[in-house]
């Protein structure tokens, strides 16, 4: 008898076991709408620590704020043959950008074809203020990108991917899918195919882009989804294109189509 309790007790406690760690995999997910190649859409945060999570949601502890504090400097900071800011054609960010980190990249008629944020900023900074582009990377680009899209945190991702964008978000689908490498892998063979599996200490994510500028622990720094496709081609053992490519915006513009509803966290933090 005493045996059998003691069972029932260790059945008990192992099935509230296993019903915690259910809990704990249930993610916060939106439905996606007909034909998406998900059934349910998930941010990258909903894979991260508790403790990351706490990190990324405090504004005083969030890493990625030295980045958006510095792009507000800059927003004001006159440059260029122009002797303008960023600030003298759009005034109040906090008004003027609020869901422009929602739509890129943005189909531009004026190149005839698809632009990423980044790009956006250094036009305006060629073309408005008669300034030097930053290169990618930079400082004074992942700051500007960053305080840019952060004025949309908490919107829904609203990237279009009609008219003359759907040939490039197409030509980003095909990239996506393609298996390139000595490892012959896709970005769906970890982001589709094993979201929520483990590869060594990390978990995989869908590989959403919401959160982008990000701050990885790995970087110790801000980064743009260029810099992470590079690395992800590069740990496949396969040759990255270059950050601002077309490859590189199409497959932004695909991704970004994939999140559609996620709301915008940059900065985001992840490993």
């Amino acid at each position: 008898m005493k045996k059998i309790l003691m069972l029932a007790v260790a059945t008990a406690i192992g099935l509230a076991i296993a019903a915690s760690a259910k809990a704990e995999m249930k993610r916060v997910a939106i439905k996606p709408p007909n034909g998406h190649a998900l059934s349910e859409i998930i941010s990258g945060y909903e894979y991260r620590s508790k403790e990351t999570k706490v990190l990324q949601d405090d504004d005083i502890q969030n890493p990625g704020f030295i980045w958006v504090e510095q792009g507000e400097e800059l927003w004001s900071q006159t440059d260029g043959s122009a002797g303008k800011s960023c600030a003298s054609c759009h005034d109040d960010a906090t008004e003027s950008m609020a869901t422009v980190g929602t739509v890129y990249p943005k189909w531009d008629d004026k190149v005839g074809k698809p632009v990423s944020l980044e790009q956006r900023i250094n036009t305006c900074r060629k073309d408005n203020m008669g300034a030097k582009p930053w290169k990618w990377e930079s400082g004074p680009l992942l700051s500007m990108t960053t305080y840019v899209r952060h004025q949309s945190r908490g919107k829904p991702v609203n990237v279009s991917a009609e008219g003359p964008a759907a040939s490039w978000a197409e030509r980003g689908k095909k990239l996506y899918y393609q298996r390139v490498g000595q490892l012959d892998m896709a970005c769906s063979s970890c982001h589709e195919d094993n979201y929520g599996n483990r590869i060594r200490a990390d978990m995989l994510s869908q590989g959403q882009s919401n959160g982008f500028p990000t701050y990885r622990f790995k970087w110790q720094k801000i980064g743009s989804i260029h810099r992470r496709f590079k690395g992800c081609m590069k740990n496949i053992r396969a040759t990255p294109y270059k950050v601002g490519s077309d490859e590189f915006v199409a497959l932004e513009l695909y991704l970004a189509t994939r999140g559609v509803g996620l709301p915008v966290e940059t900065p985001a933090v992840r490993n």
